[in-house]
């Protein structure tokens, strides 16, 4: 469905009924990425998987799409869907950077938080040029050639070779980005704040989510986040990469479906 959110329009999925968890995608992917959770977890709960702005059906807008921005965004759909209790917030990657910001800026709207490949650093000055050199791809090459340079960090190795279609799927939820989605997301996040020093103020249930062969976050960085938060366990899924609610879904569905019981549902 489409929700009007203040100045523009975003796409969410809302299925279910129950304890409401809230699904935050990654960059450049879409809601489409959680539907093996959608699935999975709607049978107990209600799922709430929001299409940023500029990412799958939700519309771009001007501007820099800082996290607090998105974030806000978030805390504006939970409203808008009549949301009265507050939300498990799940976040992969970039959807971890606005889940620190969403409980910064809305800490009456979570219950608890599912830190699923994701750092509470701010981006070191090579992750920043980086970002800057992608924005002239996407300006001078286009969304797809980001998604090329992007698509080998992003999986572990084995996934390549033993499940191509997994591969093709994540290139067609990535290709549903828009140009200007994508510059603005990624100003957004070279931008955003360190929120390493919001860990120890965290006191809500915490699951921290590790693929053990993340290219892109290192096992030391969860650690480090795990010793931080006081109410937080760290689970690490094998045969995984960056994306590791799709590369081992049942493991990734498993380990939050025992969170959510033991902590929320019982």
């Amino acid at each position: 469905m489409q929700l009007n959110i203040q100045d523009t329009s975003l796409f969410v999925e809302d299925v279910g009924q129950g304890l409401p968890i809230m699904l935050i995608h990654g960059f450049p992917l879409n809601h489409e990425m959680w539907h093996p959770q959608i699935t999975s977890l709607s049978a107990f709960s209600r799922v709430i998987a929001v299409d940023l702005r500029g990412h799958g059906q939700s519309p771009a807008t001007e501007g820099t799409y800082s996290m607090d921005l998105l974030a806000d965004d978030c805390a504006r759909v939970l409203e808008v869907l009549q949301v009265k209790k507050p939300a498990v917030i799940c976040g992969l990657s970039m959807g971890g950077y606005i889940s620190f910001a969403l409980y910064r800026r809305h800490p009456e709207k979570v219950a608890g938080l599912i830190l699923a490949a994701t750092r509470a650093v701010a981006d070191s000055l090579e992750t920043k040029n980086n970002r800057d050199k992608a924005v002239q791809n996407v300006i001078q090459s286009g969304p797809e050639a980001v998604i090329e340079s992007m698509l080998p960090s992003l999986l572990a190795a084995h996934t390549f070779t033993e499940s191509p279609e997994l591969v093709s799927r994540i290139q067609a939820i990535m290709s549903q980005t828009s140009r200007s989605g994508m510059i603005s997301a990624l100003i957004g996040m070279k931008n955003r704040s360190d929120s390493t020093d919001i860990l120890r103020d965290i006191h809500v249930p915490t699951l921290i989510l590790q693929g053990a062969e993340d290219q892109i976050i290192p096992l030391t960085e969860s650690k480090s986040m795990q010793a931080e938060i006081p109410q937080s366990e760290l689970k690490v899924i094998p045969r995984a990469g960056h994306l590791l609610n799709m590369e081992q879904a049942g493991l990734f569905n498993q380990s939050v479906e025992d969170f959510l019981r033991l902590r929320f549902i019982g």
